[in-house]
């Protein structure tokens, strides 16, 4: 089973290990949402959409849609 950011529990932190480039919005990328960087799961909003998180210092929400779609390797 493939982990992705939408399996993170509030306070996980993460590597990226892969995502398709084709389901992630550009902006993403943008703000350092690539392979190799670090993302932790800082708040979930109360029905579960969005999901709010720091990732290498620049804090962002994202659907759990594209959440789904960005795999991670979950670290101490």
């Amino acid at each position: 089973m493939r982990t992705t950011i939408a399996h993170l529990k509030k306070g996980d932190k993460a590597i990226i290990t892969h995502f398709d480039v084709e389901a992630i919005p550009l902006k993403l990328l943008e703000m350092g949402c690539l392979p190799g960087n670090q993302v932790k799961l800082l708040q979930i909003a109360p029905f579960g959409d969005p999901l709010y998180l720091d990732i290498n210092g620049s804090h962002l929400a994202i659907r759990i849609e594209t959440a789904r779609e960005i795999e991670v390797e979950i670290i101490e």
